[in-house]
Parts: structure tokens; C-alpha cells; sequence
């Protein structure tokens, strides 16, 4: 028998989540476009940039969930552990873009963040598969081969410093695992870093003189790209399988690549093609293969 036809409301539902989706990678391309063109133009410090991001998001989610649940959204005990991370995140990735261009930097925080999520699970006992290990392998591989030494390598503090954020960025979205309510979560971790942003008051301003484009830049990214970014992609991942929500965050360092070639006339290496090929290869097998064994064991 032929395949039923599907319905409209079907297929607009498919377009509304395509959509989402593509507003989601480009909110997190995003920030890593704002965030070195703030710091590359020498419009703002990364410790201003990093306080303002963080806290204009508090601001927004807090007043956003306190209006909507009748009641001020405040940090929860529950809610420590991925507010640090958040902040270390937020922080390492401001200071890692004084040196990085747009485009290294995105290929450096989303597979390092994919690689922590696979090491903490191996922690608490979820071993990979063969294959996995060997995408694992390959990724860790395509790091090495993009941050080795040579005239065409990133700078190796700002690289570090980067996997710094990615690690952050894992063990952030490791605690968000079992969140009941994750929009209201992301509120409360949001609210929770800001307050932290209170040990950056020494390094507030030193070094570059604040101006208000680069104000902007951060409220734009700590708001819209971050804040309501965070939002959408906890609103489209019910309607994506595990391996599409996983394998679609690796598009990020791509739309990075080529807003900072088109906007910040950023430049692209043999080496960041090789490397990168080897890490999307690598992260793309192994989060396959682990979304598949996962829905089969769902199944089971």
C-alpha cells in the first residue's frame, strides 16, 4: 500500500522545527562571532565582556520565568554545580577569543565539550563500544594535529584555555541531564553565574577602554544568542532524535567559519580543514554509534 500522505500540520511542524534548529547553531556560531569581534576591534575586555554577557542573560530569563511563575527565580542547591560551569564556560571563552579567531575557537569548545561529555560518562561507568573508541580516538587525534606546533597554529594558550570552556561546557550540560524543568533551570544556573561575576571585578576594564559598541555586542550575546538561544534549543531537542540533536552541534564550528571569513575577514588554514575533517569524523562516529546503542537499549 502506498505511504500515507503526511498531513499540513505534519510537514509544518517539520518546517517549524527545521527552522528552530537552524536559529539554534546560528545563536551559538553566534557567540563566538560577537565575542571576537568585540575583543578584535578592542571595544571591550574579556572580563566585561564575560560579566556583561552573563549577567544581561540572568537578567532577561530572571524577569522572563519570575513573571511567568509568579515568583523570583533564584539559584537552588541543585542548581551550583552547572552555575560554575556555566561561569568557567562563559569566562575561558572570552579570554580564550583575545587570541583565537571566530572559527579555531568554535572547533576547539565543541568537540572538547563532546569529549568531556564522553569521558564523564566513562567515569560513571557508561564504557564505549569499539567504534567509539575509535571516534574518539580520531577526534582527540584532529585536536592534536590542529594545536601542534608550527606557522599556521593557533596560539596554544588560547587553545587550551578554549578546551577549557569546552570541558566547562560538558560537565554544564552533563548536570542539565535530569533537569525536570530545563528552560526554568537554565534560568536559575543563569542567575547563579552572575553573582560569581563578582570575582571579576578586579579585571573589570583593564587594559581597553569599554565602549558602548562593545557593551552591545555582549548584551546581544549574553540575551539573544545565549540566553534565548539556550532557550530555543531546549524547545526543538523533544522533536529531534539523540543522534540529530548530537551530530547537528557539529555544523557549529562551520557556520562559525563562514561568518567570520564573510564578517571579520578571518582567514582558513590547510591545517583547520585537516583537523577539522578529522574531529567531525571523529565526534560524528562517536556520537552515532552511542545514540544508536542508547535508542536500542531504550528499545529493549
Amino acid at each position: 500500500m502506498p505511504a500515507a500522505a503526511q498531513s499540513p500540520d505534519h510537514v509544518g511542524g517539520r518546517l517549524l522545527t527545521g527552522l528552530l534548529l537552524v536559529l539554534t547553531l546560528s545563536a551559538f556560531a553566534g557567540n563566538s562571532l560577537l565575542n571576537r569581534a568585540a575583543l578584535a576591534e578592542h571595544t571591550i575586555d574579556w572580563a566585561s565582556f564575560t560579566a556583561i554577557r552573563v549577567v544581561s542573560g540572568a537578567l532577561l530569563l530572571g524577569l522572563l520565568f519570575g513573571w511567568r511563575h509568579g515568583r523570583a527565580v533564584l539559584p537552588r542547591r541543585d542548581t551550583i554545580v552547572p552555575a560554575v560551569a556555566l561561569f568557567l564556560y562563559a569566562v575561558s571563552f572570552s579570554f580564550a577569543y583575545v587570541s583565537l579567531d571566530a572559527a579555531i575557537g568554535a572547533l576547539i569548545l565543541f568537540p572538547a565539550g563532546q569529549l568531556s561529555l564522553q569521558m564523564i560518562g566513562i567515569v560513571r561507568g557508561i564504557y564505549p563500544t569499539a567504534i567509539q573508541w575509535a571516534g574518539l580516538l580520531l577526534a582527540i587525534a584532529g585536536l592534536a594535529v590542529f594545536l601542534a606546533p608550527g606557522d599556521t597554529a593557533p596560539p596554544l594558550a588560547g587553545g587550551l584555555i578554549m578546551a577549557l570552556a569546552g570541558i566547562s561546557w560538558g560537565f554544564y550540560s552533563w548536570a542539565g541531564k535530569g533537569a525536570a524543568q530545563p528552560a526554568l533551570a537554565t534560568a536559575r544556573n543563569f542567575v547563579g553565574a552572575a553573582a560569581l561575576c563578582l570575582l571579576l571585578i578586579p579585571a573589570l576594564g583593564r587594559g581597553e577602554h569599554v565602549q558602548p559598541s562593545g557593551i552591545i555586542l555582549a548584551i546581544i550575546s549574553g540575551t539573544i544568542t545565549s540566553g534565548l538561544g539556550y532557550i530555543t534549543w531546549y524547545a526543538v531537542l523533544p522533536r529531534l532524535t539523540v543522534s540529530t540533536a548530537a551530530a547537528s552541534q557539529l555544523s557549529v564550528p562551520a557556520i562559525a567559519a563562514l561568518g567570520g571569513l564573510l564578517l571579520l575577514g578571518e582567514t582558513l588554514t590547510t591545517r583547520f580543514f585537516i583537523g577539522s575533517m578529522m574531529i567531525f569524523a571523529g565526534i560524528g562516529l562517536t556520537m552515532f554509534k552511542w545514540s544508536g546503542f542508547r535508542q536500542r537499549q531504550q528499545n529493549l
